[in-house]
């Protein structure tokens, strides 16, 4: 392996991936991964209502929490399911998971009920994601992978028109259940399209054990931020974060001296161009997890709708998706900067949100709602820019033999990214005084407090694209 990072090769044109059976192929993939996001856009919208009439306002962050530690599972058994079922078995399996999960949520009488559901759901979408990323490789050419890479980001854009329009809608009717009642025939549809143009048999890659040491260790480091968020008291919470960042260490010692990998070799280490571009990731996802508030503090702040908070709360997936989408087709040194501008777009988003969500700024409703979707699609192009050249990297990079596992641990890493993110958001918010004192002050302070800690992540992955882009800007130069 290289001890620096390839510069990004230029992509086929779009025609290419859309041709012929490259069609088909395509759809097959990347509906999983829409119907993932479209789900992560309903629940965002609902939620609010959710707790308005099963209660758990407590446990808010935790529909993320847990339903991101369960796709951390499905992203790892993702690997050995594809090699033991085949493509179109694997794919079948995780619709099953995630039609049971968003069946469950559906019924929930209460908060713990609807809690299940989410991990349930997680388990399969988590699944869903990590399939659709190794399959790029297996299905694809290697000059196809930054547009197949960013056409899986651009369901996300997708999602930004039916997720919330589905969530939005239910919710206001006062009928939240529905929303998760809709994914069924929708997950149905998809297995039908896996059934008929996904082929069947082996996947050929190495059936190695489960690297089950260190996956325990991340979903406990996971859950021991979440669980200090309801502790009593600063020095519990600050307790719970320091244990779970302990326990985040460790899985990665682990990893580093296990004869079964969760991470490919290389991917530990910062110094090393493989390990930073999963740093960047991790940080990067960290910076998005801010969105799973915005719904609450829009309609308890400035008095949105559901529906309207949740189309402006999705213009951070929007910016993603065309972000990605844009600049996919670069490569060279265009693809170096975007990966460099990239995270500074995206906390100077955030830190535009910690100056107009609190009190909007003095402002009049259209243009605090204009203002606060520019922002929010500034978060979401900033990782946008860089993700199909990430992603492309992660592959390209990956040691021999090892394709497989890296291609899974985007997903893991990404996952990971949005965990600790999701936990430390609500263990900040609640110490902010979301809960306590509650109401438009706890609101206030809240969102303050969660804009601008969360712009130290994508500033980090800013400094860390100096390294990535090293060797891209000497040939270049």
């Amino acid at each position: 392996m290289s001890s620096e990072s390839p510069p990004s090769p230029a992509a086929a044109p779009w025609s290419a991936l859309f041709t012929g059976t490259n069609g088909w192929l395509a759809l097959a993939l990347t509906g999983g991964v829409a119907l993932h996001a479209i789900n992560v856009h309903i629940v965002t919208t609902v939620l609010p209502s959710v707790v308005q009439d099963i209660g758990g306002l407590d446990w808010y962050a935790w529909n993320t929490t847990l339903f991101v530690v369960a796709s951390i599972v499905g992203a790892v058994l993702s690997v050995r399911l594809l090699a033991a079922a085949g493509p179109r078995s694997a794919c079948l399996a995780a619709l099953a998971v995630f039609a049971l999960g968003s069946a469950l949520c559906a019924g929930a009488p209460s908060m713990p009920w609807m809690l299940i559901g989410r991990s349930v759901q997680g388990l399969g979408g988590g699944t869903l994601a990590a399939l659709s990323y190794a399959l790029i490789r297996i299905v694809f050419p290697p000059v196809l992978w930054p547009r197949a890479v960013a056409l899986v980001s651009g369901m996300w854009g997708v999602a930004t028109l039916c997720g919330p329009a589905v969530g939005g809608l239910y919710a206001q009717a006062g009928h939240w259940r529905w929303a998760f009642w809709t994914l069924l025939p929708v997950s149905l549809l998809q297995t039908l399209l896996v059934a008929l143009k996904l082929r069947g048999g082996a996947a050929g890659q190495p059936r190695a054990g489960l690297p089950l040491p260190q996956v325990a260790l991340l979903a406990a480091s996971v859950l021991a931020v979440a669980a200090g968020g309801l502790a009593p008291g600063l020095a519990l919470q600050g307790l719970g974060v320091a244990a779970g960042l302990a326990l985040g260490a460790a899985a990665i010692a682990w990893d580093r001296r296990a004869s079964v990998r969760l991470l490919p070799t290389g991917a530990t280490r910062l110094r090393s161009p493989l390990g930073a571009v999963y740093a960047s990731v991790a940080l990067l996802l960290v910076g998005t997890t801010t969105e799973i508030f915005v719904p609450y503090f829009l309609q308890t702040l400035h008095g949105h709708t559901p529906l309207a908070a949740g189309y402006l709360t999705a213009a951070m997936a929007a910016g993603w998706s065309a972000g990605s989408l844009l600049s996919s087709g670069c490569g060279g040194d265009r693809a170096a900067r975007l990966l460099r501008a990239g995270p500074v777009l995206c906390t100077a988003g955030l830190l535009a949100l910690a100056l107009l969500v609190p009190a909007g700024a003095g402002l009049p409703a259209r243009a605090f709602s204009a203002l606060c979707g520019v922002a929010l699609a500034c978060v979401g192009a900033g990782v946008g820019l860089g993700w199909p050249h990430l992603v492309t990297r992660v592959m390209t990079l990956a040691p021999s033999g090892e394709t497989g596992t890296a291609s899974a641990a985007i997903t893991t890493v990404q996952l990971y990214g949005m965990a600790i993110g999701a936990a430390v958001a609500g263990l900040l918010a609640n110490a902010a005084g979301l809960t306590r004192p509650g109401g438009l002050a706890g609101a206030q302070s809240a969102a303050v407090w969660l804009f601008a800690s969360f712009a130290l992540a994508p500033a980090g992955a800013a400094l860390l694209a100096q390294r990535i882009t090293r060797r891209a800007g000497r040939e270049a130069r």
